[in-house]
């Protein structure tokens, strides 16, 4: 399972699905990739399937119904969402694998194979063009799990807001040069530019908050769902677009249709999402189009609210952040 958010009850944390043992395979009732995978040395890990798309609100839903099934103890009501969610609960967890880590487990290989290698080699390429130090650098991915095969992608991290500018227009440059090449099927991989290749392998990246920039805390907020809503706005803080959940502070919110006409006090002051495609798909001064489910925010020590749009609410296909 992988971790996501910041914000974790003190038992567990929020997580979602990626691998399942061929033994429970036909638990869950969906679609999955032909390839297969294999972790360990364990009987359990031999053969490991992965749903062919893993964020969809259907399949979402299937997962729910199927852990309610079987694994009823890695569900948890979310009182501050008023819903169930996939967790993994802390006495279930046998190992973690911190991307930070991996990175120096992979560097003090004795001898690592061509793909470990290539990663390696792309590490010291940033680490020396960008001037990001290597303790703020990780890798995850099938490299950290010792999964990978030789055509496998090089996924690495970078931690921290000021970090990963820097890296990104590192990347930039060294694309520029014919150093590397981005790679983007869609105009939201061309946007995010997270993708492309190096000496002939696939790399991708993504951003993960130092501890200090962590402001909350599981409980300090409610979040109660109102209605679905069709806008235009204008991105005006893209501190926090990179990361997951992608905040994007806006302004002049314009709707797009009359459901979505709001009183002044409920337009949303930035729209979340917890989808990892729609991470660091605009800029401060860039205009996006948004469908998704308006909230109320509460705070839980005042009277203080605001409101946000959700983007991947696991309740509709049809929401989404576009570059305009």
């Amino acid at each position: 399972m992988n971790t996501f958010g910041y914000e974790h009850p003190e038992d567990r944390v929020f997580a979602f699905l990626k691998y399942i043992p061929a033994k429970y395979k036909d638990l869950f009732n969906v679609e999955m990739l032909t390839r297969t995978w294999k972790f360990g040395t364990k009987p359990l890990t031999s053969q490991l399937f992965r749903a062919e798309k893993l964020y969809t609100a259907k399949n979402y839903q299937t997962f729910i119904e199927a852990f309610r099934k079987n694994f009823p103890n890695y569900l948890f009501y979310d009182r501050t969402r008023s819903k169930e969610l996939i967790t993994a609960p802390l006495d279930k967890i046998e190992q973690m694998f911190v991307p930070k880590d991996r990175l120096v487990w992979l560097q003090n290989l004795k001898n690592p194979d061509s793909l470990q290698t290539h990663a390696l080699k792309l590490i010291d390429l940033i680490h020396k063009e960008s001037g990001v130090p290597y303790s703020d650098l990780g890798i995850h991915g099938s490299i950290a799990l010792e999964m990978h095969a030789p055509e496998s992608d090089i996924d690495f991290v970078v931690y921290g807001t000021d970090n990963f500018r820097q890296v990104e227009q590192t990347l930039q440059i060294l694309v520029n040069q014919g150093t590397l090449t981005y790679i983007a099927g869609n105009r939201i991989e061309a946007a995010r530019k997270f993708v492309g290749k190096y000496q002939g392998k696939i790399w991708m990246y993504n951003a993960t908050k130092k501890p200090e920039e962590i402001k909350g805390k599981y409980g300090d907020y409610t979040y109660t769902p109102l209605a679905p809503v069709r806008f235009t706005a204008t991105v005006c803080d893209d501190t926090e677009t990179m990361y997951r959940p992608a905040i994007y502070k806006i302004s002049n919110y314009q709707p797009q249709d009359a459901p979505s006409e709001l009183d002044i006090e409920k337009i949303p002051l930035q729209v979340v999402s917890n989808i990892g495609c729609y991470r660091n798909v605009a800029r401060t001064g860039q205009q996006i189009k948004v469908a998704g489910t308006l909230e109320k925010v509460q705070s839980t020590h005042d009277e203080s609210a605001y409101y946000q749009v959700v983007v991947g609410t696991a309740t509709s296909e049809e929401e989404y952040i576009w570059p305009t």
